[in-house]
């Protein structure tokens, strides 16, 4: 029976939300690594390199938690993923921070992605297992403040991959789970600026992601990249009056993978050779390279420190698989908790990211011993 090849087929098609007009997306292994968690990023297009530092910054970019103005914080998110298609499809993010002194932060996060239920059939149509494919990540982050105005973090991150889980070895599976070790690197930089109509903060933020092993489920038979990323961002904060603030932020990123082709054995080219090969690789030259290229913009506007409202959108190009979509979200802070809540809106025909919701509960544990003090 050829269960790993059904299971692999049908991963892919869920969690590749759209095909493009000619199919040329870059594949790689783990791809809920890539799924934005927590709803504040999420309701302002999925951005986050250089956004105001907020509890979920592990994710976007850990250099900024040296810049959180509470020294704890932990946040947990919940993502009912594709909701358009199937049901059992969730994404469960928890992350935390502790600024131990002013310029030096640890932060950590935990991410766990499950498939629901999938029935597997072999070549003839016949139910033979049900499977219970799950993805799991753990990380930790040490930030440094470098400057008053800039700040790098290193971040180490062990992933871990099972498509075939709830299958019996022995009943002819030829799949087994697989693990990756990945590092990431980012910085930060904001300079406030006086306008003359008010004051401003202008921030820059990069973050390159989940450089590491490629991941195997075959004992080795063949490899596979996970989704090395290169984010960078640019934000503008504006303070209106003593109460209300509004910013304006954008994002772009590029996978840092290869792009199939049918000439090359990807099973014989190392991570970092693939880091290389992926800015001048695919067959249509530079302006394929270019729609490699994801972009997304953003807005928030804040009143109070309290109350929050966000829109933004996302672009993919249509030929590396089309996601496009509006996204809006709304937040209420309340003394040490703060609660968010983002929501896509599909701009491409048939895409089943349309009406995924995300919800965040964050509590400011410094703020948290000082109430119960």
């Amino acid at each position: 029976m050829k269960q790993t090849f059904f299971i692999v087929i049908i991963f892919l098609s869920i969690v590749f939300t759209a095909k493009a007009v000619e199919p040329n997306p870059i594949f790689t292994a783990v791809p809920s690594l890539t799924i934005a968690p927590d709803a504040r990023a999420g309701g302002m297009g999925d951005i986050g390199a250089a956004t105001t530092p907020d509890v979920n910054s592990q994710y976007w970019n850990p250099s900024k938690y040296v810049f959180m103005e509470s020294e704890a914080g932990v946040s947990l998110s919940y993502t009912p993923w594709l909701r358009s298609l199937v049901t059992d499809i969730d994404l469960i993010y928890l992350a935390g921070y502790y600024k131990f002194n002013p310029r030096q932060a640890l932060s950590t996060s935990l991410r766990y992605f499950s498939l629901g239920d999938i029935t597997i059939m072999d070549e003839l149509g016949y139910e033979q297992n049900t499977a219970h494919p799950l993805e799991m990540a753990i990380d930790v982050a040490y930030s440094q403040m470098l400057s008053e105005k800039f700040s790098a973090s290193a971040a180490l991150r062990l992933i871990y991959s099972d498509l075939n889980n709830g299958i019996n070895q022995g009943a002819g599976s030829e799949m087994y789970p697989g693990a990756s070790v990945a590092a990431d690197v980012s910085a930060y930089y904001r300079t406030p600026i006086n306008l003359t109509t008010g004051k401003g903060l202008l921030s820059f933020g990069l973050n390159l992601s989940n450089l590491g092993s490629k991941i195997t489920y075959d004992r080795n038979a063949t490899n596979n990249f996970i989704p090395t990323n290169l984010r960078l961002g640019g934000s503008f904060d504006y303070d209106v009056d003593d109460y209300q603030r509004i910013s304006f932020s954008a994002d772009a990123n590029k996978l840092l993978v290869p792009t199939p082709n049918a000439t090359t054995d990807f099973n014989k080219v190392s991570m970092l050779s693939g880091v290389f090969m992926s800015f001048n690789d695919a067959a249509g030259g530079g302006k394929e390279e270019l729609t490699e290229i994801m972009w997304s913009v953003g807005a928030e506007y804040a009143y109070n420190k309290q109350f929050f409202v966000r829109a933004g959108y996302f672009n993919e190009n249509a030929y590396k698989g089309n996601r496009k979509y509006f996204t809006a979200g709304a937040g209420f802070k309340l003394n040490v908790f703060q609660l968010d809540a983002g929501y896509v809106i599909s701009t491409s025909q048939s895409n089943p990211l349309d009406q995924t919701l995300r919800f965040s509960l964050s509590f400011d544990l410094f703020g948290l011993k000082n109430l119960v003090k």
